[in-house]
């Protein structure tokens, strides 16, 4: 396997592992009510998952040019690309979650004043 697609799979699960850690940072966050901390732990994981995608991007543009040869498969350059996707589904999922329980904490809070 061509060394410059190891490093850019490796970066893609880097950024990618780096998103997963700001996300469960969030939820977890979210589970003390810390909400400004959740915010925050998820534009973080925003940025990681999308500097993740540019490298995929980059990588398969490049392979797309006329005057590059394509690279063998590679099972790591896969794994990358799976592990990117798995984390955009729990960074999807997160945000939905953090939504609700703000949506349920000012529920309860308007039922507290009543």
């Amino acid at each position: 396997m061509d060394d410059l697609l190891s490093q850019e799979a490796m970066k893609i699960i880097l950024f990618a592992g780096d998103a997963r850690v700001n996300c469960k940072n969030a939820l977890v966050a979210t589970e003390k009510n810390d909400f400004d901390t959740a915010t925050k732990e998820m534009k973080a994981a925003k940025t990681n998952i999308t500097e993740a995608h540019k490298i995929q991007t980059q990588a398969i543009q490049s392979e797309m040019g006329e005057d590059v040869s394509p690279h063998e498969h590679s099972l790591l350059f896969t794994h990358a690309q799976d592990t990117l996707m798995t984390i955009y589904s729990e960074i999807n999922m997160a945000n939905h979650l953090i939504k609700i329980t703000r949506q349920l904490n000012e529920r309860l809070r308007l039922l507290e004043k009543k």
